[in-house]
């Protein structure tokens, strides 16, 4: 498809990039803040749950491979369009289901979109990025925690409408393929490797799989913590209103939409901390706060002060991932695409394991102890973030 000539601007790129970012977001906490809804309407307890939402990273992990694959071989422009029509078409069959069987397939199915979605929309960031030769993930990111928080609000409001999860799932079907169709002519044509033949590996030296190296590892790893510590608070924070809290009924998912309006706000400042800080050192401070605002949450489990809490980590978990994205997009020896795989399936491992752990932990004990246990998570990354010095 033709680019048209007066469309050949970075501004039309970065705004088509970011509504990708923002279907993405959208989607995604359209069926986090219904998690509730569905787990009663299947009578399901704290440990069934967190089995079955163990299906969304296995879907996510089973695809990392092929996404990199995909997006190296085809190219994000095209991946994207097609997963930014999948991962909406999934989360209306999360909607449709009426068994415990039917809800695991559905998740499995919105893991893989997920992936490809995130895989080819990171990408993307990165070649736009690369056009303004300095940080602009971040808001990237905060346009995806933007839709979070606009999800969760729509969210609310369907519940106190009584509105069910498919009529609601169809809805924002509908609304992200009118957003994607508007932006998909606006697209940047090519992806970061194929713009930039001055960086010191050339594509044609990179290999599409290769052994990572201790840069992207570490990356990884801080990816990891960064995740469980999400995958918690998209997955729980709900519950633990609903069965810690115990607020009015239109109050439960106030603690996520906190969370979701902090890391949004975190991830739109992010860009200018990192260029005043560094990047080490906001992920360092990142890790206290996600620590505190878990501790707090726990230690004071009443409305206001969970509720700060949740927003604590918000603000906590908002640089991370962004950070570690464009840092991996900007690897020597490994391709974006394959890189922000890479990357990816070891910060998943978060979401992989975050969840389940805390629906085991919650079953054997209480929701109370296991964001205890997942405080020491968020810990993970103030001391890993330090080896990045090192290698450097």
């Amino acid at each position: 498809m033709k680019i048209l000539p007066q469309l050949h601007t970075k501004g039309y790129y970065r705004t088509a990039a970011a509504a990708f970012f923002f279907i993405q977001g959208l989607v995604f906490a359209s069926w986090a803040s219904r998690i509730p809804d569905i787990k009663d309407r299947l009578g399901l307890n704290e440990a069934e749950l967190g089995g079955i939402l163990f299906d969304i990273p296995v879907g996510q992990l089973s695809a990392m491979a092929l996404s990199g694959y995909l997006v190296s071989r085809f190219g994000s422009r095209k991946i994207l369009t097609l997963a930014g029509i999948l991962y909406p078409l999934s989360l209306v069959s999360i909607g449709a289901v009426n068994t415990s069987l039917q809800l695991i397939a559905a998740l499995v199915f919105f893991g893989i979109t997920a992936n490809l979605c995130n895989i080819s929309v990171n990408t993307h960031g990165v070649g736009v990025e690369r056009l303004y030769n300095r940080s602009i993930m971040g808001v990237f990111h905060g346009l995806w925690s933007f839709a979070g928080f606009c999800g969760g609000l729509i969210s609310t409001v369907m519940v106190s409408f009584d509105i069910t999860p498919l009529t609601h799932f169809i809805i924002i079907f509908v609304v992200t393929l009118m957003i994607l169709l508007t932006a998909r002519t606006y697209m940047l044509p090519r992806d970061a490797t194929e713009n930039n033949r001055n960086t010191d590996t050339p594509k044609e030296n990179k290999k599409v799989f290769v052994i990572p190296d201790k840069f992207i590892l570490v990356l990884g790893l801080i990816a990891f913590g960064s995740m469980v510590c999400e995958g918690t608070m998209f997955d729980w924070s709900s519950v633990y209103f609903e069965s810690v809290i115990n607020p009015p009924k239109g109050l439960v998912r106030l603690g996520y939409i906190a969370f979701m309006c902090t890391m949004a706000l975190g991830r739109f400042t992010s860009d200018r901390l990192v260029t005043r800080f560094g990047a080490v050192r906001v992920i360092r401070i990142s890790g206290v706060l996600i620590a505190a605002g878990l501790l707090v949450s726990v230690i004071f489990p009443y409305l206001w002060t969970a509720t700060a809490g949740f927003l604590l980590v918000g603000f906590g978990v908002s640089s991370i991932v962004p950070l570690c994205y464009s840092m991996a997009g900007g690897s020597k020896t490994m391709l974006p695409s394959i890189a922000l795989a890479t990357v990816s399936t070891i910060g998943f491992f978060g979401f992989l394991l975050g969840p389940p752990v805390i629906g085991f932990i919650a079953h054997a004990s209480s929701l109370r102890w296991s964001f205890a246990v997942i405080t020491m998570v968020g810990l993970l990354t103030s001391v890993v973030v330090g080896a990045l010095k090192k290698i450097n």
